[in-house]
């Protein structure tokens, strides 16, 4: 019923959206470790290249950056110059 509908809704509001705050820090994290990301790269450094940095960075649990410099595919600088995920919407 109608009124069943509102009071779970009436629950789910109170019990589990109000006080939420977004950890932006994790979020960073998350965004800038996500291994999809690295489609970014291959126009860069080759399809094979990046398949290898994705692959270390799996393997490794690092980022696709320290992944990337570890490997000699780019240097800090191209890869921070060309990886910008806030931009890739």
């Amino acid at each position: 019923s109608v009124r069943l509908l509102t009071d779970v809704l009436r629950s789910f509001r109170i019990g589990c959206v109000e006080g939420i705050k977004a950890n932006k820090e994790k979020m960073q994290k998350n965004l800038y470790n996500s291994l999809m990301l690295a489609t970014a790269l291959s126009p860069y450094i080759g399809y094979e290249n990046t398949a290898r940095v994705v692959h270390k960075a799996y393997d490794e649990g690092i980022s696709l950056r320290e992944a990337c410099l570890s490997l000699g595919a780019m240097s800090a600088e191209d890869f921070d110059a060309c990886f910008h995920p806030e931009e890739m919407i």
